[in-house]
């Protein structure tokens, strides 16, 4: 699957977890740009894209991403 793909499949999951109907999911945006981004939705958002893409995580795949875009690369090394 393409990155923009990926992200066009992450934007409503980011959207839902975080309750914003305009949040994007683009390569830049982390926790800091996002203030409901706790470590409860943190949980929310990793177990809402492993549901989505049918993937898993593990703890240091996890702790090693910096922003979305390290995260959609490692989608795309998952599926």
């Amino acid at each position: 699957m393409d990155a923009p793909s990926i992200y066009q499949k992450l934007t409503p999951v980011f959207q839902e977890v975080f309750d914003d109907v305009n949040l994007i999911a683009g390569p830049t945006l982390s926790a800091k740009d996002v203030p409901e981004w706790d470590s409860l939705n943190h949980i929310r958002l990793v177990v809402s894209i492993e549901s989505e893409f049918k993937i898993k995580f593990t703890i240091g795949e996890i702790t090693a991403m910096k922003n979305v875009g390290d995260l959609v690369a490692l989608i795309q090394k998952k599926i």
